[in-house]
């Protein structure tokens, strides 16, 4: 992936909500380079630690795909695209990301009683997390 590929991947990432599927999906499948990942990371407010939970890499594999400017697989680049455009999506919810990050920390009943930020290891716990989001957004508190 050169450098105009990951400004491409970024536009994709910072121009949408995953809606274009085209793009996203090129971006997705050709695996992002730490270096995108470091530029997406670096807007959210996630640790390493916290993303190497998220990803099941350990932190020290984070490390060395920095150290080598490495490309993720097609799977991890999903969910850190599932992971970013969920952030996205939270902060408009919540109108900032200070109040979207302690929602995130909170034990949630609707999400069987864990965090919501518990949940962002899984595709299925992302979905989860998005549809509780949706709630939210349109008013349904139950």
């Amino acid at each position: 992936m050169s450098m105009n590929e990951v400004n491409d991947g970024y536009a994709v990432y910072a121009s949408t909500d995953g809606g274009d599927i085209g793009a996203l999906l090129n971006v997705v499948r050709s695996g992002i380079k730490y270096l995108l990942f470091s530029r997406i990371a670096g807007e959210l407010s996630f640790t390493l630690a916290e993303w190497s939970k998220f990803l099941h890499l350990s932190e020290r594999t984070l490390q060395r795909y920095k150290k080598e400017n490495k490309d993720f697989n097609p799977v991890y680049s999903e969910r850190i695209m599932e992971i970013a455009f969920l952030y996205k999506k939270g902060v408009t919810v919540f109108g900032d990301s200070r109040k979207f990050d302690q929602w995130l920390e909170l034990s949630n009943l609707s999400l069987g009683g864990v965090s919501p930020k518990g949940l962002l290891d899984s595709t299925s716990g992302i979905r989860l997390v998005q549809d509780e989001l949706l709630r939210i957004e349109h008013g349904i508190l139950a």
